[in-house]
């Protein structure tokens, strides 16, 4: 590494680390966004857990953003990390990149105002982590080839099947809870045929 590599060096690191990060962040919301709890720990513990990874997310992805701007080996504009497809090289993925950065400004925006917008406006935001995973990781492996081979495509995997596992429980759990809905007005009928025997 060299004073001319070092922003190259950093860049590919701290992507590679919010990667990470975000499918932490993105896991746990998926397992925790009914109960609000995780075994052996309290409700408000998860919750924070939760900020506190995802914040420590955006700030890797904001080195991560900073040091390729810096990096002289490319041209890539500031403005192409907010703006999508705004930079001339690798339009396509940076601009996935873009996409994923400014959902994630979104959602954490509206989670600082959470007690001043409607719950259906806040929920409709947030639920945008759901898109912007996705794009985060096509932007990931396809802007650099580090994740396309050797260790790196490993992690990458393991990311995406991290996630996959989460959705396929996340599925699964909310289809076993659908009988039990199902059943609720049948339950109630019998207990109010009981009331009435009963007197």
């Amino acid at each position: 590494m060299t004073s001319s590599t070092v922003f190259w060096y950093a860049s590919r690191a701290t992507g590679v680390v919010a990667l990470v990060l975000l499918t932490a962040v993105f896991v746990l919301g998926i397992m925790v966004s009914r109960q609000k709890r995780l075994p052996g720990l309290p409700g408000f513990a998860v919750t924070d857990l939760h900020r506190n990874i995802s914040l420590l997310a955006v700030s890797f992805v904001a080195v991560h953003v900073l040091t390729a701007v810096l990096d002289t080996y490319v041209h890539i504009p500031l403005l192409s990390s907010v703006i999508p497809f705004a930079s001339g090289y690798e339009r396509l993925w940076l601009g996935l990149g873009a996409i994923s950065f400014d959902l994630m400004v979104a959602m954490i925006a509206t989670s600082l105002l959470r007690g001043h917008l409607s719950r259906r406006l806040w929920l409709a935001i947030h639920l945008t982590a759901y898109l912007s995973w996705p794009v985060a990781f096509v932007h990931s492996v396809y802007s650099s080839k580090d994740l396309q081979h050797g260790p790196s495509l490993y992690l990458a995997i393991a990311c995406a099947g991290t996630v996959l596992a989460a959705v396929i429980w996340r599925l699964v759990s909310a289809a076993r809870r659908i009988p039990r809905a199902a059943r609720v007005p049948a339950q109630l009928s019998q207990a109010h045929t009981r009331q009435k025997v009963a007197r």
